[in-house]
């Protein structure tokens, strides 16, 4: 099963990215890391599309079996970072395909306004954002190890399990829908 993890942070060292290369050792996702800068700015102009780094997230988006998009909570929303990579996508790399949330809390504010604003926009790309979703806050970090404490390790455990039930239903409706 491939699934892909964005890390929607655009900060190198943020608790995003680590949640992310969490995610991608242990249950073998490929990583999309927005950080690294190679995203422009979305301006809806056509010759955009003809740009290495939006071509590889327009196929790696398209040929995973899931997506997890990950984003820190700012200011209330989605970053600026995924949101602007979620413009240069469409249905064509989401219709149908489950796709897990993952916010990364701080100042308190708890990081359900980032989930409802990733559900919004997965709706709007006809995604199958999955009912189970999660929050991340600064004290689930295990920062000298890059990665999760035990607890929201766990946490974790069970979004993916969610996710890889919805993959399963996913996989079943394609080969019902190539079989008719």
């Amino acid at each position: 099963m491939n699934i892909v993890i964005i890390n929607g942070s655009p900060r190198k060292h943020g608790r995003t990215g680590i949640a992310a290369r969490f995610i991608a050792r242990k249950y073998d996702c490929e990583l999309i890391d927005l950080s690294d800068g190679t995203l422009p700015l979305y301006t809806g102009e056509q010759d955009q599309a003809e740009l290495q780094a939006v071509q590889s997230l327009k196929q790696k988006v398209k040929e995973a079996d899931a997506v997890i998009l990950a984003s820190p909570e700012y200011h209330s929303g989605m970053s600026g970072a995924i949101k602007n990579a979620l413009d240069f996508l469409s249905s064509e790399q989401f219709a149908h395909k489950p796709v897990a949330l993952l916010a990364c809390a701080g100042g308190g504010k708890g990081g359900i306004n980032c989930l409802n604003n990733l559900r919004i926009v997965g709706r709007g790309v006809y995604a199958n954002v999955i009912p189970k979703q999660l929050v991340l806050d600064p004290h689930c970090f295990d920062y000298e190890g890059d990665g999760l404490l035990e607890e929201p390790a766990k946490l974790v455990d069970g979004l993916m399990n969610e996710l890889k039930v919805y993959m399963k239903a996913a996989a079943l409706v394609k080969s019902e829908i190539s079989s008719s």
